[in-house]
């Protein structure tokens, strides 16, 4: 395995974000602003798949879409996803699972997204689904952990990097 370590197998050792699937994107969200004390966050879109170019389990995905909406605190997130009925890793999770946690989330640092990747794979995680951000300023990959880790790994690429 290539660059383990301090920096972790993905690159950091530091959660940055937890996805949570669910049914109602709008009743959650109210909730977690109650519980929090915080005010609702917006409800945005996963974004075109001209921009995206999400695939899934491989395959181009153009109708893999969700509703997200983003709790935002000093270096960590909450994600909220509501997915349509489309295959995608979100979907999946719902009727597989129902609701609830879905992914934690690191960002892959100094690293290139390609060798993350790589790195997992090599760490015994598959590659389930990746994509582009909506607006297109970094990119995301869901691996599947659930057999050693027990949750799915969301690595992330702020700052699109050309490949």
């Amino acid at each position: 395995m290539s660059r383990e370590g301090e920096n972790g197998i993905a690159g950091s050792s530091t959660v940055v974000q937890i996805g949570f699937v669910v049914k109602d994107i709008y009743e959650t969200k109210r909730k977690w602003a109650q519980f929090l004390g915080v005010e609702e966050p917006p409800v945005g879109d996963s974004g075109e798949y001209a921009v995206t170019h999400t695939q899934y389990k491989g395959e181009d995905a153009p109708e893999a879409k969700s509703l997200l909406s983003f709790f935002n605190f000093p270096g960590f997130q909450i994600e909220l996803i509501q997915p349509n009925e489309a295959p995608s890793t979100w979907r999946e999770f719902l009727d597989t699972h129902g609701e609830g946690i879905h992914h934690l989330a690191f960002n892959v640092g100094g690293m290139r997204m390609e060798q993350a990747i790589e790195n997992c794979r090599d760490f015994g995680m598959t590659l389930e689904q990746k994509g582009e951000y909506a607006d297109g300023s970094g990119r995301y990959a869901y691996l599947s952990a659930e057999k050693d880790l027990k949750v799915a790994i969301e690595l992330l690429e702020n700052g699109r990097k050309e490949d």
